[in-house]
């Protein structure tokens, strides 16, 4: 029998992963296998582990047992290079808006010729076009996550995760971050991201990883998870109803 997990690419695996501190377990996870195009959402209760695993998956954090593995290999540095990481609240350079989408580019070999005219598409993909000699740090709460995102797609990466990205954002904000992560997943990057907002869920996600206790409790295609949930702690969050 062929082995299936091997032929794929860009697949993320998650085995008997777990994370421990003072006795318990803030991340339990036997078996996760990330394989579709995606956008993949997590989805569940604070305290449920989503953040955790994100890093897990990006290298961030070291599992205290198990592995995660990349195309059937033990993540490792090279995988890490081919994937990005924007945090809830984004963390931008000292520099003009324009320097900082400079100081990626310029790390992957870019030209200047080919730097500026790369700076000119990526501030058009995200609104910022009249920004490019501004602070980053004058930037509002949205722009500042547009930058942010668009920083992480200058380095073309074949997987992008999200935490919460839009968590304090009024709607329009929101509306144009969530047009920016379809426009990069249409492209080919892999989105795997961490969501509190269903109607989200159901905006963005290809599949949903719903989690609860540093479990997850079920994975599968979004509209089946959302509409038609197997487990007691999905339908019970879904419903709006408390999640221990």
């Amino acid at each position: 029998m062929r082995d299936l997990v091997s032929e794929m690419t860009n697949c993320l695996q998650v085995r008997d992963v777990q994370i421990r501190r003072n006795g318990s377990a803030l991340l339990d996870v036997s078996n996760l296998v990330l394989d579709g195009p995606g956008p993949t959402l997590l989805l569940g209760p604070n305290g449920a582990g989503k953040s955790l695993l994100l890093r897990c998956l990006h290298g961030l954090i070291s599992p205290d047992q198990g592995r995660v593995l990349q195309d059937n290999e033990a993540l490792n540095a090279d995988h890490m290079a081919r994937q990005a990481m924007v945090f809830q609240q984004p963390v931008l350079l000292r520099r003009s808006v324009s320097a900082n989408l400079d100081f990626v580019l310029k790390r992957q070999g870019l030209k200047r010729a080919a730097r500026k005219a790369r700076i000119v598409e990526l501030l058009a993909e995200g609104g910022l076009e009249g920004k490019a000699r501004q602070s980053a740090r004058s930037l509002s709460g949205g722009e500042a996550q547009r930058l942010a995102i668009l920083r992480a797609l200058a380095a073309t990466p074949e997987t992008l995760f999200l935490d919460e990205p839009t968590s304090a954002l009024d709607p329009n904000a929101t509306q144009i971050i969530e047009r920016m992560i379809l426009r990069a997943s249409s492209r080919g990057v892999r989105i795997v991201m961490v969501t509190h907002d269903i109607g989200q869920a159901r905006r963005l996600a290809a599949d949903i990883v719903m989690m609860q206790g540093g479990r997850v409790v079920e994975h599968g295609p979004a509209k089946q998870v959302l509409d038609s949930p197997e487990s007691e702690a999905s339908r019970c969050y879904l419903a709006g109803g408390l999640v221990t």
